[in-house]
């Protein structure tokens, strides 16, 4: 995903992030968020209902029509198979309609581990899988949960859980202390009005990158979509951790696996190149992991880049300073290679004979299937 390598060689793919949550919790509040600080990228969603989002300014900017698909009334996973959600997937990443990011907006009563499913099961090769984002509404938490228990498994499934509306809880610690110990391994983030950094999810495009069209940053204030909002809701933004990391000497594959296969709670997003040296010496590795979903595509290198290896991790409460430390300790400037060593990247190549993160939920498990 990292937008800061681009390579023509191979078309960049599009995140597909579905969005999910009981009714009220607060989806369609978190999508206009996002739509109204998308910086210069460009978000095509499917909904069930447009319910709040503003069609006038989606109008205005020239998304509607090319850049959303209303499902109108009905549960997304029960009205569509994998093949019709395919056509809708192949409209919105179509090239010319020039989307970054698709988010799924599933209704309230959705089952997210079948949407999941669904995306996971996409033949589209222009799309990737972007994750799971579980809405929760702190201040009905409780009673939410007594009166659908499903959530506890809902929220064990979430690659991001943003927990909504925590002005309004009484005992938000509380409750964000509960939702954090169902959550596994999920970056667990606080919100009010959905206002959470676009960066988890997406890679804003600098503004002037935007050509021909207005952004939904020129149609509004950046308080709009906020009650009462002052013109200053960034500041209430939900900040995101980040660590950029460069290696000059390759990755060694079996150390960089175990530091995969260990990634921390909190550590939502990695994203980058890998360089893996004599290993192959042909490709750096383009990697994309959200939450446990894992992959690797490799690619020639580009005659005029340095062979570096070029990571970009995001997350929620990470010790920055420590994953560092754990990547240098990867690194391995040996001139040679075994033939096995590779074994466990490959695993996560597409095309490869073993794909363990192909579905995340192997039959008999609810739970993921960790890389």
């Amino acid at each position: 995903m990292g937008n800061s390598q681009g390579n023509a060689r191979r078309p960049q793919q599009i995140p597909v992030v579905v969005l999910a949550g009981f009714l009220g919790s607060g989806k369609t509040t978190l999508l206009n968020h996002l739509l109204h600080r998308s910086g210069g990228s460009r978000i095509g969603a499917i909904v069930n209902d447009f319910g709040a989002i503003e069609i006038d300014a989606m109008a205005v900017a020239g998304a509607l029509g090319d850049s959303t698909v209303s499902l109108g009334n009905g549960c997304l996973c029960c009205a569509v198979d994998t093949g019709e959600l395919d056509v809708y997937l192949d409209r919105l990443a179509a090239p010319g309609a020039g989307i970054d990011v698709i988010v799924i907006e599933a209704s309230g009563l959705a089952e997210p581990q079948e949407l999941v499913r669904m995306v996971l099961a996409s033949e589209h090769p222009g799309i990737v899988y972007g994750g799971l984002v579980e809405v929760v509404d702190a201040a009905e938490f409780d009673g939410t949960r007594a009166a659908h228990p499903e959530i506890d498994r809902h929220l064990a499934l979430a690659n991001l859980v943003v927990v909504n509306k925590l002005d309004r809880a009484p005992d938000a610690d509380r409750v964000l202390g509960l939702v954090r110990s169902l959550a596994d391994r999920a970056a667990v983030v606080p919100a009010t009005y959905g206002r959470i950094d676009p960066e988890f999810l997406f890679d804003r495009r600098p503004g002037e990158e935007r050509v021909g069209q207005l952004s939904f940053d020129d149609l509004h204030d950046h308080g709009a979509d906020v009650p009462g909002g002052d013109g200053h809701a960034d500041h209430m933004h939900t900040a995101y951790d980040s660590l950029s990391f460069v290696s000059v000497p390759p990755m060694d594959p079996r150390r960089l696996m175990r530091f995969l296969d260990s990634r921390p709670q909190g550590l939502y997003r990695i994203k980058g190149y890998v360089d893996f040296g004599p290993y192959d010496t042909r490709n750096r590795y383009a990697v994309h992991a959200v939450g446990r979903f894992l992959r690797f595509h490799p690619e020639p290198w580009p005659s005029a880049d340095d062979r570096l290896t070029r990571l970009v991790l995001i997350g929620s409460g990470i010790d920055t300073g420590a994953l560092d430390k754990e990547l240098q300790a990867c690194a391995n400037d040996a001139p040679h290679a075994d033939e096995q060593g590779m074994w466990g990247v490959l695993r996560y190549v597409p095309g490869s004979e073993e794909e363990p993160g192909d579905d995340p939920y192997p039959a008999g498990s609810d739970e993921p299937d960790e890389a």
